[in-house]
């Protein structure tokens, strides 16, 4: 079956930094688009990015483009969304997923909580 175990959260002061990690499992995944996507209570779930097979090519929200950087590691079946300039908005959980964010395979898992202090 299909997992998706995301880890890196934390709590930081606005400005700060912090490197979410997602290792997937349950099928192969290394020539597979992946994105990332985030939810708080105050708003649907909202695209975050995501990266090509290859992991040549990224895509990000506007929000944020020039703070993030999304990443893979395929030989660890590992994305990664390395978060700077953090901002008391960003709060949220993080969650990896398929490209059209619609839980792949019908997988919820956690999410990993990323909190924002101002």
């Amino acid at each position: 079956q299909v997992q998706l175990v995301e880890s890196g959260g934390g709590l930081v002061q606005a400005g700060g930094s912090l490197r979410l990690s997602c290792v997937a499992s349950g099928r192969d995944f290394s020539g597979s688009d992946m994105g990332w996507y985030r939810q708080t209570p105050g708003r649907a779930r909202e695209f975050v990015a995501c990266i090509s097979g290859s992991g040549s090519n990224t895509h990000y929200a506007d929000y944020a483009e020039g703070r993030f950087t999304t990443s893979r590691d395929s030989a660890k079946d590992t994305i990664y969304l390395q978060m700077n300039s953090l901002k008391p908005e960003d709060t949220a959980v993080d969650e990896c997923d398929g490209p059209s964010g619609t839980y792949i395979d019908g997988y919820w898992g956690q999410g990993a909580q990323v909190a924002v202090a101002t």
